[in-house]
């Protein structure tokens, strides 16, 4: 696993330093987290980000190791390293981005190299330093996801910012600080985010097959019993597609019109008919089933 993970961790930072240099730093955009710092650092005093990200994050580095144990140590210390590499190369490789001058654009393009480059990282367990480590403390120890975790933190720091930066630019550096914690949700919630549906009704039995046949999904059975009348019921659970909800509540109204249905959100979906490709059932087929 350690060898599979460390090629991922390297371009994860390739990703976010190139980002960082030849976007944010390019078009006087700040930055959240330590990163940001470095900005500031460099914007002010014209200290090469490459240094300060390494001289900031040493501290922190110890900080996580007792925190986060030994592998997350070694991945963190990875990921900072390869950072301040591969922000030292990009600062010395020839590359114009051309963007008109459309700061969106730039915001928009640099929060999605930022989550990209960084959900790897996070991916298999590593971090980049800074307010990634704590980040990663919150998220194991009070379950907070780290996307929000980091958008609260780059806040923090965008109103450091102010100090080389007008007003608007913090603006546009908030978009990229948005768009930066919505990639990184989606990368480590999975590549798949669909919802789960339990289904109580009298009539599981005749719903059930139904179901598996007409959406080519999977069905379990999860046994039941009333609270009130002391019945036991057989409860259908389901995971489909956000799509697919319309159908099966159309399917499961033919057959019982007082049956009680939750949808319920589900963030990562793993396995046959979610990570595989499966056949496509036809609008034709379907209505065959159902009649």
């Amino acid at each position: 696993m350690f060898l599979k993970d460390i090629p991922l961790i390297l371009i994860g930072t390739s990703i976010y330093a190139f980002g960082l240099v030849n976007l944010n730093i390019a078009n006087n955009l700040a930055e959240g987290g330590v990163s940001g710092i470095t900005l500031i650092l460099y914007a002010l005093f014209k200290f090469d980000p490459a240094y300060s990200t390494l001289l900031i994050n040493i501290p922190l580095i110890i900080i996580g190791g007792k925190i986060l144990g030994k592998r997350s140590l070694v991945y963190t210390v990875i990921g900072t390293l390869s950072l301040s590499a591969f922000l030292w190369i990009w600062q010395r490789v020839p590359i114009e981005i051309n963007l008109q001058h459309d700061l969106l654009i730039v915001a928009l393009l640099a929060g999605l190299l930022a989550g990209i480059g960084s959900g790897l990282v996070y991916k298999v367990g590593g971090t980049t330093g800074g307010s990634d480590i704590v980040a990663r403390i919150l998220e194991k120890n009070y379950g907070i996801s780290m996307g929000r975790s980091l958008f609260a933190l780059d806040v923090l720091v965008l109103l450091l910012s102010l100090t080389y930066i007008d007003l608007q630019r913090m603006m546009y550096t908030l978009i990229v600080s948005y768009v930066f914690s919505r990639v990184i949700d989606s990368i480590l919630d999975g590549g798949y985010s669909a919802k789960g549906l339990l289904i109580v009704s009298n009539h599981s039995e005749e719903i059930a097959p139904i179901l598996m046949t007409t959406l080519e999904r999977g069905v379990t059975f999860l046994q039941g019993e009333g609270a009130f009348s002391g019945a036991e019921k057989k409860i259908i659970y389901i995971v489909v597609s956000a799509r697919e909800i319309s159908e099966i509540k159309r399917i499961v109204q033919e057959f019982d019109p007082t049956a009680f249905v939750s949808v319920l959100n589900v963030h990562e979906v793993e396995g046959e008919g979610f990570t595989y490709l499966r056949p496509q059932t036809s609008i034709l087929r379907r209505k065959k089933v159902t009649e």
